[in-house]
């Protein structure tokens, strides 16, 4: 304090630490299936759309043992042939709204625990390979409009929606670091794709993980892991 009484810079309040990240996997961790798959699932439900994929099927054939992320893609663009940007999330958050009102779907323990973080002054994430309007969607049907979301994102083209990220594996930590988010303390995840969200984490956690993947994880990050098991 100075001889006026007014405060100098020594004597100043210490800033507040930063909240601490957390990241929550969605599918496997929150839900228990794959959203957009069972998205994909229900669009391929018409007899009219699995007769569109035909033409797709040789192709298919050739690129699945190469490369799952290309046939993934090319079944996803079939599944969304002629469905522009409006239309699209139209469906994707109808289908959000219908989904959380079905039974068994969530995981009861992993909402509570993504709760209490938020109530312990916790930042928490959900990063996913589900779409972001599906996703988020889902997330805002469940009361969780403030978590944030790094998602997987389509974009409109000629014929149809088509995708322009598919956030998985090695995808995450790079969309989080575009999105301002360069450190994390805790990631929950449940399966060896998320391995590099993990890596990155000072607690990687796994949900539901059986002993084959926990050895698969643990030996890639070359540390433990806490493993907890949530309904």
């Amino acid at each position: 304090m100075d001889p006026l009484g007014a405060a100098t810079c020594d004597d100043a309040a210490p800033a507040a630490p930063a909240p601490r990240v957390v990241l929550f996997d969605l599918d496997g961790v929150i839900t228990v299936a794959d959203t957009f798959a069972l998205f994909m699932r229900e669009r391929y439900a018409g007899i009219g759309r699995k007769l569109l994929l035909v033409p797709a099927l040789p192709w298919l054939v050739l690129v699945r043992p190469l490369s799952w992320r290309l046939a993934v893609r090319t079944l996803v663009h079939v599944g969304l042939l002629g469905l522009g940007e409006r239309r699209y999330r139209e469906a994707a958050l109808d289908f959000a709204g219908r989904l959380v009102r079905r039974p068994k779907q969530f995981q009861r323990d992993a909402l509570l625990a993504l709760r209490r973080h938020q109530a312990g002054g916790d930042r928490v994430i959900v990063v996913t390979g589900c779409e972001r309007i599906l996703a988020r969607g889902l997330l805002d049907e469940l009361g969780l409009r403030d978590v944030e979301l790094v998602a997987s994102e389509l974009v409109p083209g000629w014929l149809g929606m088509r995708m322009r990220r598919h956030n998985v594996g090695p995808s995450k930590p790079r969309a989080l670091v575009e999105a301002g988010v360069a450190r994390w303390q805790r990631a929950y995840g449940d399966s060896a794709l998320d391995i590099p969200m993990l890596k990155g984490a000072a607690e990687p956690v796994l949900v539901n993980a059986p002993p084959k993947l926990c050895k698969q994880v643990e030996r890639a990050l070359g540390r433990s892991v806490e493993r907890v098991a949530w309904y």
